[in-house]
Formats: structure tokens, C-alpha cells, sequence
């Protein structure tokens, strides 16, 4: 499954499901709603949020000793993928986020 964030502001923002449902619980969304909305007035408290989940995830992996971080990780379906981190994974959703609230618009997620 595919979910595209989109905004007036930016581009949008196209994430794997499990990816995107991540994000969704850290913005502190509920990640089986088919679809839904960030107003304006709720992106500074997702932003913070995204940027907190992004720090801590780069504390983690610096506590970490080069051979012991992650080379895979699950995909759905139950096969592995390369890992990639949260901050990868988050920053273009970030910028998306930053334009939008600099713009005032509101962000929207679905399939």
C-alpha cells in the first residue's frame, strides 16, 4: 500500500504504508485511518514531534557500535529490505510539513 501526503504548500510526499503509519503515530495520528487531515494549527505540535522521534532515533544509532546498527530490516509481506533510518525516511515528509505551516496550509494523507 502506497500513502501520499499532499499540501499546497510543497510536492508531495509518497511513503509505503508501514513507512507512512510510522509517521502517522509519531505526529500522533491514527495510523488506520484510510485518509485524514494536519491543520494548520496542529503542524508546529507534528513538527516537533517528527523532529523528537528524528533526534532520538540518531541518538540511538550514534550509542550504537558501527557493526551492531541495523543492515535490514522487515518489509511487509515478510521479506527484508535495506535499512533505512528515520531521519531519512522522515526528512522530505519534515520539509513538507515546515513549507506548509510557512504557507498556512493544511496537509492531507490518503491512498
Amino acid at each position: 500500500m502506497i500513502i501520499t501526503f499532499r499540501s499546497r504548500a510543497a510536492g508531495d510526499v509518497i511513503m509505503f504504508g508501514d513507512v507512512a503509519k510510522r509517521m502517522l503515530e509519531i505526529m500522533g495520528k491514527d495510523p488506520e485511518e484510510p485518509k485524514g487531515i494536519l491543520t494548520v494549527a496542529q503542524l508546529p505540535q507534528a513538527i516537533a514531534s517528527l523532529q523528537q522521534a528524528i533526534a532520538d532515533d540518531k541518538a540511538r544509532m550514534a550509542a550504537m557500535a558501527e557493526e551492531d546498527r541495523p543492515k535490514t530490516e522487515p518489509a511487509p509481506g515478510g521479506g527484508k529490505r535495506p535499512f533505512v533510518s528515520l531521519a531519512q525516511r522522515a526528512a522530505p515528509l519534515l520539509e513538507q510539513l515546515n513549507y506548509s505551516l510557512k504557507e498556512e496550509q493544511p496537509v492531507t494523507w490518503g491512498t
